[in-house]
């Protein structure tokens, strides 16, 4: 007899939807969730929706108030929330985003989840950000210079000491300004070919990560018409992550050679910028230098 072969079992509408067991719904159903999730956790006072005296039966922005912020219809906005509608504007998203008051994260989740791609992050830090950074680059336990340089390698901030330890250049607003601009730089970088290349490939990369940011833009036509330093390097497109090369000889036209590592840092809450920690091996002549710098 032949045998008769086994009827496969149906597959589990959770899994054939999301492919994960147990979580039932496709790509809508998780943007209905996390649209859901973040209404009931917006205050309302917090995007300016003035409490009336009825009581609230939802946690966080009534439906019909979210859609109102970000001008869309109540309706419109429950589908979108129940599954229902499945391929939302960018412009829709980008209002729900500003209605909710979402970050560059929580924003490129959004986007993602209605199958777009996440806008670009915006290349500036917050102002909490730059609070918290002015306070850690004001603390006195830092005695290595920390320099936070921006996209276009703009110096957005320095500690004190990283203040002393450029003490020989004319201006210490860009990075790049200093080292192809400046004639201080050829003297005190030990590595100056290397340190310029590495810097403009770095700019090159912030070029590709915010191509709308004209800061970066109007740096490299300045430094290109200037310099043919710069002109030539730009013209290899290499892009690298960080600002300079790892290991630095710098010579201080006060305290001589100093020999540091360069620990560049990303600042996940502001894209595009780095800190910048340089550290002398602990009891070196260099570290003793360090020391010497005058505050």
């Amino acid at each position: 007899m032949t045998p008769v072969p086994r009827a496969e079992p149906s597959p589990d509408p959770a899994v054939a939807a999301t492919g994960v067991p147990g979580v039932r719904g496709g790509r809508s159903s998780a943007l209905g969730d996390f649209l859901k999730a973040r209404r009931a956790r917006t205050d309302p006072g917090s995007v300016n929706i003035v409490m009336d005296q009825r009581r609230r039966q939802v946690h966080g922005l009534r439906r019909e108030e979210l859609a109102g912020l970000a001008g869309i219809s109540t309706d419109y906005y429950t589908r979108l929330e129940q599954g229902r509608e499945r391929h939302p504007s960018t412009q829709i998203l980008e209002s729900l985003s500003r209605a909710l008051r979402l970050n560059d994260n929580e924003s490129g989740h959004l986007f993602r989840l209605a199958g777009l791609a996440a806008p670009r992050p915006t290349a500036g830090p917050s102002p909490e950000m730059a609070l918290h950074l002015r306070t850690l680059l004001d603390s006195p336990l830092l005695r290595t210079p920390v320099t936070v340089i921006g996209p276009s390698l703009d110096i957005v901030d320095l500690n004190p000491v990283a203040a002393v330890l450029y003490d020989g250049f004319s201006r210490t607003e860009n990075l790049l300004h200093m080292v192809f601009r400046d004639p201080a730089a050829r003297a005190f970088f030990g590595e100056w070919h290397a340190t310029a290349r590495t810097a403009v490939a770095r700019l090159r990369a912030s070029s590709a990560q915010f191509p709308d940011d004209p800061r970066i833009t109007d740096t490299a036509v300045q430094l290109g018409a200037s310099s043919t330093d710069f002109a030539a390097l730009w013209a290899q497109h290499e892009l690298r992550p960080s600002p300079l090369p790892t290991n630095q000889l710098i010579h201080h036209p006060l305290v001589g050679d100093l020999h540091l590592y360069c620990g560049a840092f990303e600042i996940v809450s502001a894209p595009g910028h780095h800190m910048l920690i340089f550290t002398p091996q602990p009891g070196s002549e260099s570290a003793r230098r360090i020391e010497q710098l005058p505050l």
